[in-house]
């Protein structure tokens, strides 16, 4: 059994793309289902105020953001090419048009019955009406805006044509197996296709193939435990060892707050005890589980004092 713990929900596309990785990289996890939004009192001893989902947790590290989570998984599979910066610059330069723009204009215009009668049946009226809400006032503090709905539609097409050619003479985006501009193109799509049931996606029959043989690999060996399980697994550990600093030197060991600075931008209060130039750790003293650490992508993510 791997050590490493996800928390996610099942309608999160971010949480299906790592799902989708766990099942390429062969591992088995374990599993503690999350509401759709905050508040999630027994995550929040771990997450602090990062609101994202999904969030990893090995022992007392707490993993923010996917690209903390590939590179765990990259890690703990020894697969390099699920972690964006083992990949070459074409391959990087994609993913980070694919996660933001092509995403939000992939889940936006999903929306339709079929995906509303879905969500019905896993919750009540009353928290869907609530999960918009929350939705609404997120989208309305984002820094990035959504496009107009007939764009964020052209939008959908060029990136289902994009993806046709670049599968027309291989099985991949980039070659003859997967690596991590597959699953960061995967997971909104899944949401138009799988979930919404959009016809726009069935018109692709190698984008439909590429799915399905992304899907081919499963999603790892899943065991349930509950919040509380984690809970007392973070209790029972210590932060692991952090890697040499090259970065913000003159911050290491002073308070600061970290928060994504795109959309659900709450911040996380702790001490910066590592700056890399892949990533930042934070230690949070918390009274619930103890010491826990904190890791966030420098990439799309903001440091202040």
């Amino acid at each position: 059994m791997s050590e490493l713990i996800l928390h996610h929900y099942y309608f999160s596309p971010f949480s299906e793309k790592v799902r989708a990785m766990l099942g390429y990289a062969g591992l088995s996890w374990q599993s503690v289902e999350v509401r759709e939004m905050p508040p999630r009192p027994l995550l929040a001893p771990l997450a602090g105020g990062y609101r994202k989902i999904p969030v990893a947790q090995i022992g007392a590290d707490i993993f923010c953001d996917t690209r903390t989570i590939a590179r765990e998984i990259a890690r703990l599979s020894n697969k390099p090419e699920l972690a964006m910066e083992n990949c070459p610059e074409e391959v990087q330069a994609f993913i980070r048009e694919v996660d933001l723009d092509v995403f939000l204009a992939c889940i936006i215009t999903a929306g339709n019955r079929t995906l509303l009668r879905k969500v019905l049946k896993e919750s009540s009226l009353l928290d869907l009406c609530k999960l918009l809400w929350d939705r609404m006032r997120m989208g309305s503090k984002a820094k990035v805006k959504a496009n107009g709905p007939g764009k964020m539609k052209r939008m959908v097409r060029e990136h289902l044509d994009r993806l046709e050619s670049m599968l027309a003479n291989q099985p991949f985006l980039f070659g003859e197996t997967p690596n991590a501009a597959d699953f960061s193109a995967y997971h909104s799509l899944w949401f138009q296709r799988d979930l919404a049931e959009q016809p726009v996606v069935k018109g692709y029959p190698k984008v439909n193939a590429w799915m399905d043989r992304l899907q081919a690999f499963g999603q790892g060996n899943r065991t349930d435990i509950s919040a509380e399980q984690a809970l007392d697994i973070a209790r029972n550990h210590s932060p692991r060892a952090v890697p040499d600093s090259d970065h913000d030197g003159g911050l290491i060991g002073q308070a600061v707050n970290i928060a994504p600075a795109d959309y659900g931008r709450e911040p996380v209060s702790g001490t910066l005890v590592a700056s890399t130039p892949l990533e930042w750790v934070i230690v949070r003293d918390d009274a619930t589980v103890g010491q826990v650490a904190n890791h966030f992508p420098r990439e799309g993510f903001a440091l202040r004092p």
